[in-house]
């Protein structure tokens, strides 16, 4: 993951950018206090603890990548940016009142030794706030029509929900509740599906770049293919037919909320 991320590190901040209704829903599912400090695990760039920050709240970034933290540290020196995993955090037993996980549990090499050091160092009772997205909800997604392999290669790296119960039970976390969530059409963050609404969004090749989908698990023979293809059924309307073929209710994404 590491040199995943280090490889995309540049130019990630162009298209990654913080989407507050994202924001809102993860200090919602969050509830976080003013006089507290709380973990953003696998923080990036820090588009979202910086959007933390402005609303008042005390946040410490961790990541793997040495250029993901660079970047974050670039736009903002107030911060706590810490070089570390999930598996391990580096922090103190019982030292932060609350963890916000967005779009990196599939990049835990390890999901119940993740939890276990997650739950080590989370305060008694607090909170644990995750978004991803399950391999059930991505066999839903019409760019598997236009992308196979690759959607294939990215559901096989994602944990399914009962995976994570399990391993968030072995931990000794308790979930709470689930929440689905459908992508908007002013979403900002441009990660895999922002174009379910949307396809002329990936033919733009700084938003592929900044998808590990696109930039690490494809090869440039399908993405061109692909992107002919797709090109060709916008043009003729065939597209409306392929994406009404993929709609569901299971959502796009998923916040789980778990306590210790």
């Amino acid at each position: 993951m590491k040199a995943k991320y280090d490889s995309i590190g540049t130019g990630y901040n162009n298209t990654r950018k913080p989407d507050l209704y994202l924001v809102n829903r993860m200090l919602y599912h969050l509830q976080p206090k003013k006089d507290a400090i709380y973990l953003d695990i696998g923080c990036g760039t820090g588009n979202y603890i910086n959007q933390f920050q402005k609303r008042g709240y005390n946040f410490i970034g961790i990541d793997p990548s040495e250029k993901m933290l660079s970047e974050a540290k670039s736009k903002n020196q107030h911060i706590d940016y810490k070089l570390g995993t999930a598996e391990n955090t580096h922090l103190p037993s019982g030292s932060v009142d609350g963890i916000v996980a967005s779009l990196t549990i599939h990049h835990w090499s390890n999901l119940t030794k993740a939890f276990s050091e997650l739950n080590r160092v989370l305060k008694p009772n607090e909170k644990i706030v995750i978004f991803t997205s399950t391999p059930k909800q991505m066999e839903g997604y019409w760019l598997n029509h236009y992308f196979p392999k690759m959607l294939q290669a990215s559901i096989i790296q994602m944990p399914s929900l009962d995976i994570v119960k399990q391993a968030m039970k072995k931990a000794n976390f308790n979930l709470m509740y689930t929440e689905s969530y459908f992508i908007q059409p002013d979403l900002e963050d441009k990660f895999l599906y922002c174009g379910k609404d949307n396809p002329e969004l990936y033919f733009d090749e700084n938003i592929r770049n900044g998808i590990s989908s696109f930039s690490d698990l494809a090869n440039k023979e399908e993405i061109d293919n692909g992107l002919t293809s797709l090109r060709t059924d916008i043009n003729n309307g065939a597209i409306e037919k392929v994406m009404k073929s993929y709609k569901n209710n299971l959502g796009d994404y998923l916040y789980i909320v778990a306590k210790k």
